[in-house]
């Protein structure tokens, strides 16, 4: 074979059938969570494991957890208490100091107001590693417990 013969054969490329696949995305947060009948899968990313980080933080009363009496949430014990607002300003505190307790989240505004037959906590939060605001409703029921 000459030497032609051997750039010609340097020289052809034959381009691929594959489509370039895109980039994956990387996901900053990743844990399971098992609570969530209507789920496929265990497996929560980001936002939706920020959140269930923080209804997770409101299932537990304050005093509960053994190294930290001060963890956990005040509203199961307040729940069948009339609501006043210096009951209000302390659940607005106590559910403020819940959600800045997770330093992926911030909160911007608390509203707490009573329902039928509990309370209702309307909460604005800013996700901060995506900045992207929502609003979480949580409502503690006396008969029902925690629906979110």
């Amino acid at each position: 074979m000459s030497n032609v013969e051997k750039n010609i054969y340097k020289q052809i490329t034959v381009p691929s059938n594959k489509a370039p696949q895109p980039a994956k995305q990387s996901r900053a947060y990743r844990g399971i969570s098992t609570v969530d009948p209507n789920s496929t899968g265990v497996v929560l990313y980001d936002i939706e494991l920020i959140k269930q980080d923080i209804i997770n933080h409101f299932h537990i009363r304050q005093g509960e957890k053994l190294s930290d009496p001060s963890f956990g949430t005040i509203i199961w014990d307040v729940l069948f208490e009339p609501l006043t607002d210096d009951l209000k300003d302390a659940i607005v505190q106590n559910v403020s100091k819940i959600i800045n307790y997770d330093p992926r989240v911030n909160v911007d505004q608390i509203i707490v107001d009573s329902y039928e037959s509990g309370i209702q906590i309307e909460c604005s939060l800013t996700y901060l590693p995506y900045n992207i605001s929502e609003s979480l409703r949580m409502k503690f029921d006396e008969s029902a417990g925690f629906i979110s």
